[in-house]
């Protein structure tokens, strides 16, 4: 869910909750979240583009469609209907901004971990951020890596892109990512300025 606070004056805040809120049952529903394959019956298919219909309408009138767009989109590998979009059509967003997202590794953020796992170095700076109050010790042990694995990640990270042997990948802007989007869901091509 997504919402953004904005200050009016020095007392008043003002918050804007996403328009999939209200309709929270539309957007869990599961022939929105995975749509039926065309050897489903001809009335689930039906039922579920008119879903998404209705999901593209709320996205449309949405104040946070381009902002859940660019998350579904640049940051976030979602599930089901998300920023006016589906999945296949955000995976072919992504490959015409030629960009990838790694799913969510859910295990990990929970701080389950299996036994003689590859550490992802994005992986450790991940739970760094989420948690740099936690001891060094305590993030080897949620990675089930030593600790001298999580120095040596969180040293090439101060070390930066060039240190790292990764080259530095810029994010798309929310303009390259909003053409994209007009380009697959709907056709049109966008001329951008240079």
């Amino acid at each position: 869910m997504l919402t953004r606070s904005s200050t009016t004056d020095s007392t008043t805040t003002r918050t804007t909750v996403a328009g999939c809120v209200p309709s929270s049952a539309l957007f869990h529903d599961m022939l929105l979240e995975e749509p039926p394959r065309a050897s489903a019956p001809a009335q689930a298919r039906r039922r579920a583009v008119s879903m998404e219909l209705q999901a593209a309408d709320v996205c449309r009138n949405c104040p946070l469609m381009v902002d859940c767009l660019y998350a579904a989109v640049v940051r976030h590998d979602v599930a089901g209907y998300a920023g006016g979009s589906t999945e296949k059509q955000r995976m072919r967003i992504r490959r015409q901004l030629e960009i990838t997202v790694d799913p969510e590794d859910f295990d990990t953020l929970a701080g389950v971990t299996g036994r003689n796992r590859h550490v992802d170095h994005a992986e450790v700076l991940r739970l760094r951020n989420a948690n740099p109050k936690e001891s060094l010790e305590g993030l080897a042990h949620r990675l089930g890596c030593s600790l001298s694995t999580v120095k040596r990640h969180l040293h090439t990270a101060r070390k930066g892109p060039t240190g790292s042997g990764r080259p530095a990948v810029t994010p798309p802007s929310r303009t390259e990512v909003l053409a994209a989007y007009a380009l697959v869901v709907h056709g049109i091509h966008v001329e951008q300025a240079a």
